[in-house]
């Protein structure tokens, strides 16, 4: 059970925010409860969409953006996004069963997207101090600047959903993620 209320509906959700859920249920075909919960704060639902909106028209793939949130939400142990990320992966980026556990273990059996993700776990248990070596790894495995900028964006962005939900106690709604082999 959540730590605060989730509006039921659209109609139930603060004024302020029910815009930005009608353009969320318009565009999944329904409004998932982290969506609901973060609409307590219509700002931090603005925010939280603008970013995601403006990350995923950044240069980084829909599969490598969803290897970097299933990382970051394993390193981070919330089960909400776990569950979320592993159906968005294999359901929308089209990741196998073993790339997902891969992502989750912080690598990929794609050679180039796993130093993106090796990277991103590095910049969520490092907090972000990360060294030279690690930037020039990234680099040399053909990630542009922009490309590098935009790994520590999505960390940020799936952190905050992380903390959201771990914070909130927030009622996951999608299929629970499998657990990860020993």
């Amino acid at each position: 059970m959540s730590r605060i209320p989730t509006p039921a509906s659209i109609a139930d959700a603060p004024e302020a925010s029910k815009a930005s859920l009608e353009a969320v249920n318009n565009l999944l075909g329904s409004v998932p409860n982290l969506f609901r919960i973060v609409a307590n704060s219509p700002e931090t639902l603005e925010g939280y969409l603008g970013l995601n909106g403006a990350l995923g028209k950044g240069l980084l793939d829909a599969p490598t953006r969803e290897r970097i949130a299933l990382a970051v939400a394993q390193v981070n142990g919330c089960n909400y996004c776990l569950a979320a990320h592993q159906y968005l992966g294999a359901n929308l980026a089209k990741l196998s069963v073993a790339e997902i556990e891969a992502n989750r273990r912080g690598s990929s059996s794609d050679a180039k997207a796993a130093v993106a993700v090796e990277f991103a776990v590095k910049v969520v248990k490092n907090r972000g101090k990360v060294s030279d070596s690690d930037v020039v790894a990234v680099r040399a495995a053909g990630y542009s600047d922009a490309e590098l900028v935009e790994i520590v964006g999505h960390v940020a962005l799936n952190t905050l959903t992380n903390y959201v939900n771990e914070v909130l106690g927030t009622e996951v709604d999608f299929p629970a993620a499998d657990g990860l082999a020993a």
